[in-house]
């Protein structure tokens, strides 16, 4: 047993690269200023990819892109200076920092996505909705049909709330993450209504005739 706890020890300690980014951020002074410097820059080099590959899903354009980008930057690295002695080792030092940037950049672009009143309604994210749910290119006659249905149902059937989450993640593909930062709420309750906004879908399309209604068919 005491072998194993030694084994364990020994799997989280810093690489050498991991455990100098520590020491150099933990001592105060011109060392940690020009650690801070370096680190930001690598960081804001990461937020920048992230936030320009995700801008046209969040329909964000032009610098306030690029200013998405720093906040997320400067929000990561305070995160990260105030949890400096929470990382352990079990990862890179960069790889752990790169998630308090993914984390902001996703909470950032869910908020802009989030000021306008309702959600958007874009004809190309519905031209790929097939795609998203394995729907066979053959039968195009028939989902299309069926993605009309849907697109009424969801009209039809849901709660304002209902409709907000479902076209963010299903149609617009906003990060779990960030919907739950920005409505204040959890993973669990959005998963519960989703659950019940698909339930309500499925009856919706069921009872016009797009689904059979045939216990274990597709959902």
């Amino acid at each position: 047993m005491q072998t194993s706890g030694t084994d364990a020890t020994a799997s989280a300690v810093p690489d050498a690269e991991s455990a100098r980014w520590v020491r150099r951020l933990g001592t105060p002074g011109p060392e940690c200023d020009a650690a801070t410097a370096e680190l930001h820059a690598l960081l804001l080099g990461f937020a920048r990819s992230q936030a320009n590959r995700r801008a046209a899903r969040f329909r964000v354009a032009g610098p306030e892109v690029d200013d998405i980008a720093h906040q997320a930057t400067a929000d990561a690295l305070l995160a990260i200076s105030t949890k400096l002695s929470l990382f352990r080792g079990e990862s890179r030092f960069t790889t752990w920092a790169f998630k308090f940037v993914l984390l902001e950049v996703s909470s950032k672009l869910g908020r802009h996505f989030w000021r306008d009143a309702g959600p958007v309604y874009d004809a190309e994210e519905w031209d790929r909705l097939p795609d998203r749910f394995g729907l066979d290119p053959a039968r195009e006659s028939e989902w299309r049909d069926l993605m009309a249905g849907l697109r009424a149902a969801i009209e039809t059937t849901l709660t304002d709330h209902q409709r907000r989450l479902f076209v963010a993640i299903v149609l617009n593909q906003v990060p779990l993450d960030a919907l739950a930062a920005q409505l204040d709420t959890n993973r669990n309750a959005i998963y519960k209504s989703l659950f019940d906004a698909r339930r309500k879908l499925r009856a919706a399309l069921v009872a016009n005739g797009y689904l059979s209604d045939i216990p274990g068919g597709q959902r």
